[in-house]
């Protein structure tokens, strides 16, 4: 198993600490362990969702073709 040195600020220490009472672990390491395995578990279970609503009317904020290749939509078929 690898090795991995962390230098807390007072503030995480404070919360390892609480999150140690609550769950009733005893080492800092298993505290360690157990919050990043529930966060990638959660991350996992979140779908990955795309909004594209910041899409809307974006092709309305370039310049018009000045010479189109056709008259009307129509033209196309």
């Amino acid at each position: 198993m690898s090795q991995l040195n962390l230098q807390l600020t007072p503030g995480f220490e404070e919360d390892l600490r609480l999150l140690m009472q609550i769950r009733g672990i005893r080492t800092k390491s298993e505290a360690v362990r157990s919050a990043v395995a529930e966060a990638l578990a959660a991350a996992r279970s979140r779908k990955p969702s795309a909004d594209f609503a910041g899409w809307i009317g974006l092709a309305r904020l370039g310049r018009e073709n000045a010479r189109p290749r056709f008259a009307s939509d129509g033209d196309l078929w």
